[in-house]
């Protein structure tokens, strides 16, 4: 019987993986702990797979055992899903190939499992790693990349506003809510390659369990830092990040209403995205084309408004 699991889902990380696993190879206090590391190739094209094979030849430790699964779909929740169908735990971490977890990291996460059975999935503090400095309004927009401080208190997101949750990043589920609440086929597929359009499948994950009564946690003492290359600051990225999420609105926030409630909240959301798309042009027109964080902002704001639109012709 495997105690946790930590799945690492990757596009191309051959330079960014070894970085994770030395960490996860030098966890403290999970000496009794029968624990694996299974590293999802989400279809990659460089030598994800060669350092894989390098890392279980030269691991000689018992535990963790280090696993390799290869998905041709592309999106994190292919990825995802192959990971809970392949995972030998009741407790799955996920961590993407760019955090950086400390050394108590999967101790934390497998003590705090233990105190709160009813946790269906509970996250991780974050703390960012910028690779240059971000620009000093990045604050602003700084949580739609994972990089969010929910303080040193552990509390419960399901006992807080309907649309608040853990970031994926760092993320802990118990594998029994998963496949009581997630279905097979998700409405987002997720981050593909260097596709955003499909952002929301966190999010769409934690509603699931959120309606069927499984708790959400934050749990501070599980640290992950978050590494932000330069790339990932840049306006091309951002206004696709920040368009990816503004489209996923409508339906993850749709997820949390009473289908007879609908319609009276889908009015309400287009009227005040409408209000704050039109407050945020007139005050702002003057820098969108000088201020990034401005102009994602209104990226933002606009693809709200539209998401309805665009969640009924995926449909």
């Amino acid at each position: 019987m495997i105690d946790f699991t930590v799945v690492i889902c990757t596009y191309n990380g051959e330079n960014r993986l070894p970085q994770v696993l030395d960490l996860l190879l030098i966890q403290d206090q999970t000496e009794n702990l029968a624990w694996e590391i299974l590293v999802v190739d989400n279809n990659s094209t460089d030598k994800t797979k060669e350092v894989v094979e390098q890392y279980q030849s030269k691991s000689p430790q018992t535990y963790p055992k280090i696993r390799y699964c290869f998905e041709k779909k592309q999106g994190i929740a292919f990825a995802r899903r192959l990971a809970i169908n392949e995972a030998q735990s009741p407790l799955i971490g996920f961590l993407d190939d760019d955090n950086l977890p400390e050394k108590d990291w999967v101790y934390s996460a497998y003590s705090f499992a233990q105190l709160h059975p009813q946790a269906g999935a509970f996250g991780s503090q974050l703390k960012a790693l910028y690779e240059v400095n971000p620009p000093e309004n990045f604050h602003r927009i700084a949580c739609f990349l994972a990089v969010v401080n929910r303080g040193e208190k552990a509390f419960r997101y399901d006992l807080l506003e309907r649309w608040l949750f853990p970031p994926g990043a760092g993320l802990v589920i118990r594998k029994q809510a998963w496949l009581d609440c997630v279905p097979e086929q998700p409405f987002f597929t997720g981050v593909a390659a260097q596709s955003l359009q499909n952002k929301g499948e966190d999010i769409e994950i934690l509603s699931y369990l959120r309606k069927k009564g499984w708790e959400i946690w934050h749990n501070p003492q599980m640290k992950v830092n978050h590494l932000i290359p330069s790339s990932r600051l840049e306006k091309p990225y951002l206004l696709k990040l920040l368009r990816g999420i503004g489209l996923s609105r409508y339906y993850t926030r749709m997820l949390q209403i009473s289908a007879w409630k609908k319609p009276i909240f889908t009015v309400l959301f287009v009227v005040n995205d409408l209000r704050k798309l039109i407050f945020h042009y007139v005050k702002n027109h003057k820098v969108l084309n000088t201020d990034v964080v401005t102009r994602c902002e209104l990226e933002l704001y606009w693809s709200s408004l539209i998401s309805p639109f665009y969640s009924f012709f995926k449909t």
